[in-house]
């Protein structure tokens, strides 16, 4: 019973204390909308000009910061990077690390982790992209595979939303890299890696389940009819 008493007194007191609010100016809040009179300047109006003498240093969401001058850099190199017509930023490990890490969140489901077109969602049965080793898309510009990641292309919606200008440079790098990975010239190669590659045996796919007398001698796939 006192227990009951209690929460009732409670309950009563919560209520006086939210009926001392002026619940009308959360609703109608005390503040001058755009272009709105006010008499409290010399032309009645509520709008005010900058002082004479300063700046605008920063606009928008990229107005992070106090004084405004880190969201300003981040704008320039923002409208530097979507509009660059060749990689702005160096080859680096770094570089290529958040490649590799944007483009295993956002790329690998499709066009697989080697480039390859060969990602989950294309074994399950999605259209293959094409690959990233074709000679055309090996020979393409930076600036093109860039475009294909702000625009979309066929099946493959825009990642401008989602995958930030320098991010997607870094994606063609790694891209690059991907692709250099599978043709690197052989004048790139130390003597040891030459003398590797040519003494080391081809490696034979084993036999197909149920391929019988049909599949050749030591399961090469190459050798099959």
């Amino acid at each position: 019973m006192r227990r009951n008493v209690a929460e009732i007194a409670a309950s009563a007191a919560l209520m006086l204390s939210l009926s001392g609010c002026d619940m009308l100016d959360m609703y109608d809040q005390p503040r001058y909308d755009t272009y709105a009179p006010s008499t409290l300047w010399p032309d009645g109006g509520a709008a005010r000009l900058p002082v004479a003498g300063t700046e605008i240093a920063a606009r928008g969401g990229f107005a992070a910061s106090s004084s405004g001058r880190v969201g300003y850099r981040a704008a320039q190199l923002w409208d530097r990077d979507e509009y660059a017509q060749s990689n702005p930023y160096p080859v680096s490990a770094a570089l290529l690390a958040r490649g590799r890490q944007r483009f295993d969140i956002y790329c690998a489901t499709c066009h697989g982790p080697l480039g390859d077109g060969d990602g989950y969602i294309v074994r399950r049965g999605f259209p293959a992209p094409p690959s990233f080793h074709l000679p055309r898309l090996r020979n393409a510009p930076d600036r093109y595979l860039f475009d294909v990641m702000t625009n979309g292309y066929g099946l493959m919606y825009s990642y401008a939303d989602r995958v930030s200008p320098a991010d997607r440079w870094a994606i063609v790098s790694y891209i690059r890299a991907l692709q250099l990975s599978q043709h690197a010239p052989a004048e790139m190669l130390s003597a040891a890696d030459l003398s590797q590659l040519t003494h080391t045996p081809a490696i034979q796919a084993a036999p197909p389940p149920g391929a019988g007398s049909n599949a050749a001698p030591g399961g090469s796939l190459g050798a099959q009819q």
